[in-house]
């Protein structure tokens, strides 16, 4: 007779086995690295017993057994110990175990979260990668388990973890309903918080179109400053979400604010090459020569990369292709580098000066020189560039070549 289980009921087993197997560390105060060698399925229990346990409804056995190593035991730290789901990396020695509610609300166990509650704890403590039970839960999209900690009354506002809030890592993983449910309870939609400034630039960054909705409806400053990208404009024309960039726009943004690593949205928009987006920018009255951030101006940042359609959208719009400034220099350097023939060609019809020196080479033909870039070298010469100009890190261009 054949005898067959299906696949989720056997996921279950394993996920049951794996919890009874890291509970016999319960009465070890201190496990040492020869006592999980000598315990061959540890590591894999400890990594693996959650991924089993998603792939179906957990039955009574398996959750009074969840439940047991969530009691906050040895053999719950020991697990942490063994295989931290919190983090990227390995955190063997942590000094502080996270709490068992802090665990099973970032895993989206809502019945040991329920059960947990209801013993009273510390709905708000401090701890973890994302500093507390809510914003684990809101950041990974664990809606119920969001609704038991409000009706806990945890803190909305709470500051710290990854994302700085609650409300900012639910809009940068586009969680709209965990959004709403926060909002609801006052969460601050301007708290200046966490590695994006705010949840608006959180959300602009990663394209939430809705969530970006949401916000500015909560009154969300559509201007303000901080976080990695400055602003909510600037990130969203990096990544190139060009119906956010419009929306933005409509609500007023200031298209010329300067900040962020990119200097401005103009320049986070020419350096990934979106085209619909510059033009969107320049129709709103960007400063086309405008200086700063990592690449000078846009010009440079577009001829950087090899950006051709928006190197010729700027230069229609008067941008100085003589400027200085920035990482390479000035535009015809930073081209002459890379190796981009056409835009060297565009920028010399536009009057830049061949022999401009400055940048991290002296001169577009040194850095042409040093790149074995031999068209453009002939492209430079043929338009009077001096090649025996000095300057830059290796004096003149023939001992550029040379080296």
């Amino acid at each position: 007779m054949d005898f067959s289980i299906s696949e989720k009921t056997s996921q279950l087993k394993i996920s049951e086995i794996s919890v009874a197997y890291l509970l016999q560390f319960d009465s070890i105060t201190c496990l040492t690295k020869a006592m999980l060698n000598s315990s061959p399925l540890a590591q894999y229990a400890a990594e693996h017993w959650i991924d089993h346990t998603k792939s179906g409804k957990i039955e009574p056995t398996l959750l009074r057994l969840i439940l047991q190593l969530f009691s906050g035991t040895a053999a719950f730290r020991n697990w942490v110990w063994i295989y931290n789901i919190d983090y990227s990396e390995q955190s063997q020695g942590l000094s502080k175990v996270p709490s068992p509610l802090y665990y099973a609300a970032l895993v989206g166990f809502q019945e040991v979260s329920k059960h947990l509650l209801e013993k009273e704890v510390n709905v708000n403590v401090q701890e973890g990668e994302y500093g507390n039970a809510l914003q684990a839960a809101s950041c990974q999209g664990h809606e119920a388990i969001v609704k038991l900690l409000l009706e806990k009354k945890a803190d909305v506002n709470a500051k710290g973890g990854k994302f700085g809030n609650a409300l900012q890592a639910a809009s940068f993983q586009g969680h709209e309903t965990i959004v709403k449910l926060l909002l609801e309870k006052k969460a601050n939609v301007n708290a200046h918080v966490g590695v994006y400034g705010n949840a608006f630039q959180a959300a602009s960054f990663e394209g939430h179109e809705a969530i970006v909705k949401l916000l500015l409806e909560k009154k969300a400053d559509v201007n303000a400053q901080g976080g990695l990208y400055g602003n909510a404009l600037q990130a969203a024309s990096l990544q190139g979400h060009e119906a956010i960039v419009k929306l933005l726009l409509e609500k007023k943004a200031d298209v010329n604010v300067q900040g962020g690593p990119y200097g401005n949205a103009l320049q986070a928009a020419s350096l990934l090459g979106h085209e619909a987006i510059v033009k969107l920018l320049l129709e709103k009255k960007a400063d086309v020569n405008a200086q700063g951030g990592e690449f000078g101006n846009a010009l440079q940042a577009a001829s950087l990369q090899g950006r051709e359609a928006i190197v010729k959208l700027l230069l229609e719009k008067n941008a100085d292709v003589n400027v200085q400034g920035g990482e390479c220099g000035n535009a015809l350097q930073a081209a002459s580098f890379w190796g981009n023939e056409a835009i060297v060609k565009l920028l010399l019809d536009n009057k830049a000066d061949v022999n401009a020196k400055g940048g991290p080479y002296g001169n577009a033909l040194q850095a042409a020189s040093l790149r074995g870039n031999e068209t453009i070298v002939k492209l430079l010469l043929d338009n009077k560039a001096d090649v025996n100009a000095k300057g830059g890190p290796y004096g003149n261009a023939l001992q550029v070549a040379s080296l």
